[in-house]
């Protein structure tokens, strides 16, 4: 398999919240030419989207984890913390040097602030 570039597509039964989430709170920033909704991690791109099926919140909020890599997680979760988002689990420390803060987004799926420290 050769893949070209890689796109997440997470739907919701109220993509506009969702997107305005994204958008205002996390300030993602929109992936350009691939419409209202899109937004750039690095080479990825995650799209917020509606679809027929999805109804309310997740079921499984564990089954798929948004993994933001930082570099300064403190300052980060602090900028989320004082536009209102919720930590469901801070700074916790990982055997493989992973330092770790969740939080949910509008529709309940676990986000992720992780800070790669080694030592």
């Amino acid at each position: 398999m050769r893949v070209q570039s890689f796109v997440l597509k997470l739907t919701s039964e109220d993509p506009e919240l969702l997107r305005s989430f994204y958008e205002d709170i996390l300030e993602l920033p929109p992936r350009e030419g691939m419409g209202e909704g899109a937004f750039a991690l690095g080479d990825a791109t995650l799209i917020i989207d509606w679809h027929s099926e999805t109804k309310g919140q997740t079921n499984e909020p564990h089954r798929v984890l948004l993994d933001f890599y930082v570099e300064d997680l403190p300052e980060e979760q602090a900028q989320l913390e004082a536009r209102g988002v919720e930590f469901i689990r801070r700074e916790g420390k990982e055997w493989w040097g992973g330092i770790i803060s969740t939080f949910l987004d509008p529709d309940g799926n676990y986000c992720q602030l992780i800070e790669y420290r080694p030592d």
